[in-house]
């Protein structure tokens, strides 16, 4: 079924609405698929239905499959969750993070952006999800902003302490210490983009938020994920494709979406994720109106190739 919507630029945007992905991998037209983990595979706390079935599948078309995510934590942490929650990590190229390619420049500081960030910063982070190591980083966290030359914000449960713990912290008072970065116009390195996540059905708060308003407060941001190219860039140089054989599967029209049109490459909008309140979607499965579809994605100026009710085959 094809369906389309008029955008902004008067441009007829067209996308392809499937049940599963069987039809569209019986093409062959990718080598490399990009996949989004929570609202795609799993909730945080168990796999999709199918989901796991369907990844079997698709890797026996000898597609390459990459975990590309705006988790906050390491590429390692990530691979090791999938397999507790029963997935054959085997199946996949690899996993790109945002925590990922966050800690790469930290350590690296071969971009010249990062060359000038300074050593001490602010620290946002996570409690009950368990604090982000900057072990081996050479950073100082301080608790005073004065003393600050940047903010790191891999979450929005705690502010980082200079002995390593992490001090569980309102959001709130999250956003007084920006209010405050803000005056003295330090940078921000925000290693998870995601404004919003899936948990278990519900919706958490995540530092793609506290980035939001530091620009809004006039605040520079470094964003480490999606919707920025430079994590479907590492994504292609990890498959060892370039754009016209990728295709970026995920659930956030803001981050994967938009940022597979960024990246040029084709995607697929998981319709059971994020954004299934808006859409008016009750059920694991359950087809989203198209019509619904094509309002949402002309508001967030992002435009699926294809579009599914969930990861299934």
């Amino acid at each position: 079924m094809m369906s389309r919507c008029s955008v902004p630029s008067k441009e007829v945007q067209v996308f392809q609405s499937l049940n599963g992905l069987q039809q569209l991998t019986e093409t062959r037209r990718f080598k490399a698929w990009f996949l989004d983990q929570f609202g795609v595979l799993h909730d945080g706390k168990q796999p999709y239905p199918g989901a796991i079935l369907t990844l079997e599948k698709l890797a026996r078309t000898g597609s390459k499959m990459v975990i590309i995510s705006n988790s906050s934590r390491r590429a390692s942490t990530t691979i090791d969750k999938m397999k507790s929650l029963g997935f054959d990590t085997s199946l996949f190229v690899g996993a790109i993070t945002s925590g990922e390619l966050t800690h790469q420049y930290l350590q690296r500081r071969d971009d010249a952006w990062f060359a000038a960030l300074g050593r001490s910063c602010i620290h946002m982070t996570w409690s009950d999800r368990g604090a982000i190591s900057l072990e081996g980083l050479g950073l100082q966290v301080v608790e005073n902003v004065e003393e600050a030359e940047f903010i790191l914000a891999h979450g929005t449960e705690a502010l980082g302490h200079p002995s390593g713990a992490a001090v569980p912290t309102k959001l709130e008072d999250l956003e007084k210490i920006l209010e405050h970065c803000a005056t003295k116009r330090i940078p921000m390195v925000v290693a998870n983009p995601d404004y919003v996540t899936v948990e278990a059905r519900a919706l958490s708060v995540m530092p793609g938020t506290l980035a939001a308003k530091y620009e809004k407060l006039g605040g520079e941001v470094k964003w480490m994920g999606k919707p920025d190219k430079i994590i479907y860039k590492a994504a292609m140089a990890m498959a060892g494709v370039d754009s016209s054989d990728s295709i970026a599967v995920g659930d956030s029209l803001h981050h994967d979406i938009k940022g597979a049109n960024e990246a040029g490459i084709q995607s697929a909008f998981i319709t059971g994720g994020i954004h299934a309140t808006e859409l008016g979607v009750g059920n694991f499965g359950e087809a989203a109106d198209l019509s619904s579809v094509q309002v949402l994605a002309s508001k967030y100026d992002a435009y699926p190739s294809y579009v599914l009710p969930a990861f299934t085959w």
